[in-house]
């Protein structure tokens, strides 16, 4: 198990392409889903500076917040609603270029400015998300989606 993280420079994939690895190592024998949710939430926020990195965990028809890092969040979000309910009711990625722009977007901070969110699917079934908020505009594309999917594939759920 890897106990530092590394901060790398360069183009956001040479920065995912140096994290993945070192990901992996915090995972690496590690069956505590909680551990690892909140290893890869900090290592995602450090790396990046993004205003907040979490995970939202599928619990009784509704996602309730799950480990994070960053300001305090909305604990409980109904299937459907906002970007992170949006995500689990289509099984679908969503990025937001702009939250203010988003019918319905739930705002649990006002200086979240743009937004993207994965569905965590296991077996034909959406079971979490993954939220990551920006303070700037335009913050996400599809390079953050391929490597935050590489991220998520990797965790070993029970």
């Amino acid at each position: 198990m890897a106990e530092d993280l590394t901060i790398s420079a360069g183009t956001k994939k040479e920065q995912y392409q140096a994290l993945i690895p070192q990901i992996k190592g915090l995972l690496e024998g590690e069956t505590d889903l909680v551990a690892n949710l909140a290893n890869i939430a900090a290592a995602l926020k450090e790396q990046f500076h993004w205003f907040w990195v979490g995970f939202y965990l599928v619990k009784e028809n509704q996602l309730v917040l799950g480990p994070f890092q960053g300001p305090v969040a909305c604990t409980r979000i109904q299937k459907g609603r906002g970007v992170c309910g949006g995500s689990w009711a289509q099984a679908k990625t969503l990025i937001v270029p702009d939250v203010e722009k988003f019918a319905g977007h739930i705002a649990c901070s006002s200086l979240s400015r743009s937004e993207i969110v994965l569905p965590v699917i296991r077996n034909n079934e959406v079971i979490g998300v993954l939220d990551v908020d920006s303070e700037k505009l335009n913050q996400f594309s599809t390079i953050d989606q391929h490597y935050l999917q590489q991220i998520i594939d990797m965790i070993p759920f029970g």
